[in-house]
């Protein structure tokens, strides 16, 4: 390297417009996302200042003056306030206008602390906000499940693995296994929330600021739990974000099943649900034709968070301490975990509101050949064979009865008896009515009393515990929402004192 060019690269800022290129591609991006982050960035602008006066860096004018102007910008709209590309990214376009309304007073807002602070501080006011309204949408897409399951434990239906028939069943149980992964989704949230709402005010760069010597001050203000203690991981740390996202997918892939299986179960092959008509759409051209559209939208927005998830982590597959890791963040991130909280508030109308066709689940469970297992398991308790042995025992019989068009309720010991000489050549001698009482679904499902099982009363044990804690998961959400509103109405009852008694001086 020359020592021209060494000296150039030490010239400090360029006095050059930025390329036009670079306008449109790099500082539009960030200017696009400025809405998401203007509430945020507002609260951290307020905060700083209110800090800066604690410490009697800032003049009480410059101030007053300081905070009037951004409390005049908090009450304007985003699209409103004059984001341009032009001028730079989002932190460049306020203090031009800054500049504009009270002069080089708005320069104190650079004491202490660089522009990508103030964006950092602003994206985790905003996320801390999405995060525990998505804990409320898990909880609450949780008690709705929970409570479907509840009145429908004693609806009988065979059970399916692969799509095809597998042992007797209620569709209250069947649903009721969604309602774990998301709970501990909405566990998983409350721990990334945990994370979020942590300040890396005072962080600077990479290693904080001489003026501002005790970091709890902005923390207190903003209404954040902690402070981020190592200024450089304060910065630049990407895991927080990844977890959220991570999570917003896990819960949306959970529904997505779940959508899925409802959508194969809503066609006339199946016939087991119905969908309520709000969350349906008909055909223009076929008349006939009324489509589940809102499992497709749930099953789609599962994909589009994948993306969304997988860009990130491509992103922030950098060194350390780079600008790109978190540019592209700052819209990426809100706007997925958005998203996933209006597909889970879809996906518990849909859960709410549909319909399930109990005769025709019990016609299907009593043509099919689901009592396969309890029948072998019988064999093997009541005639002394070994399970394989049953097994083998039952799969012939299945197989003869399939071809005969003879539904499984309907086997008699004769079957039994002619498979069982052809396996392990000597008849069972099974009494008609102990097989009868074996092949019963309903009797099946009631001996599923085992701490989990398809019992309606095990079924009505299990509603019960998550639906406590699905209302306390959306409850402790909607603390924290609250907890933020109140510090947030705090700092802006401050920034208003401040400023208006410096109006009147």
């Amino acid at each position: 390297m020359t020592a021209a060019n060494a000296a150039r690269r030490l010239e400090g800022p360029s006095k050059d417009r930025p390329a036009p290129a670079l306008v449109e591609a790099g500082f539009a991006w960030e200017i696009a996302d400025a809405p998401l982050l203007h509430h945020g960035l507002n609260l951290a602008d307020m905060a700083h200042v209110l800090d800066l006066r604690h410490r009697k860096v800032i003049p009480e004018r410059a101030a007053a003056g300081l905070l009037g102007v951004l409390l005049e910008t908090h009450r304007t709209r985003p699209e409103d306030f004059p984001y341009d590309a032009a001028y730079g990214e989002p932190y460049n376009s306020r203090e031009r206008h800054f500049v504009e309304r009270i002069g080089d007073d708005a320069g104190w807002l650079h004491a202490g602390r660089p522009r990508r602070e103030a964006a950092r501080v602003a994206l985790r006011i905003v996320l801390r906000r999405l995060t525990a309204e998505l804990g409320v949408a898990a909880g609450e897409f949780a008690a709705t499940t929970s409570r479907t399951a509840a009145r429908n434990r004693e609806v009988f239906m065979p059970d399916q693995t692969y799509l095809q028939q597998a042992q007797p069943s209620t569709f209250g149980h069947y649903l009721l296994g969604f309602v774990p992964p998301a709970l501990r989704d909405g566990e998983r949230l409350m721990s990334a929330l945990g994370q979020i709402n942590t300040s890396p005010g005072g962080a600077g760069c990479v290693n904080g600021s001489r003026l501002l010597d005790d970091r709890r001050v902005i923390a207190d203000l903003l209404g954040f739990d902690d402070v981020i203690t190592h200024t450089r991981d304060a910065m630049w740390q990407t895991d927080t974000f990844v977890d959220v996202l991570a999570t917003s997918v896990s819960l949306l892939s959970n529904q997505s099943k779940l959508a899925e299986d409802l959508e194969i179960w809503s066609s006339q092959e199946f016939d087991y649900v119905d969908l309520a008509g709000p969350y349906t759409r008909a055909s223009v051209l076929m008349p006939q034709k009324r489509n589940p559209y809102a499992l497709s939208i749930v099953r789609g927005g599962g994909g589009v968070l994948i993306g969304r998830l997988t860009g990130f982590l491509a992103v922030v597959k950098s060194p350390s301490a780079r600008s790109d890791n978190l540019i592209f963040a700052y819209g990426e991130i809100p706007k997925a975990l958005e998203f996933a909280t209006r597909i889970t508030v879809l996906m518990d109308g849909v859960v709410d509101t549909l319909t399930v066709n109990e005769e025709r689940m019990w016609q299907r469970l009593q043509e099919g050949y689901t009592q396969a297992t309890d029948l072998a398991e019988f064999v093997m308790m009541r005639c002394e064979v070994d399970y394989r042995a049953a097994y083998l025992i039952v799969g012939e019989v299945v197989r003869h009865a399939s071809q005969r068009g003879v539904r499984g309720v309907d086997i008699t010991p004769v079957d039994l008896d002619l498979a069982a000489s052809s396996v392990i050549g000597r008849p069972l001698g099974l009494d008609a009515e102990e097989v009868s009482a074996v092949l019963d679904p309903r009797s099946i499902v009631a001996t599923r009393t085992a701490l989990g099982g398809a019992a309606p009363a095990a079924v009505a044990e299990m509603t019960e515990t998550y639906l406590a804690k699905a209302e306390a998961l959306s409850s402790r959400a909607r603390d924290e929402l609250q907890k933020y509103a109140a510090a947030e109405a705090r700092l802006l009852a401050e920034a208003e004192e401040v400023a208006a008694a410096g109006g009147a001086s």
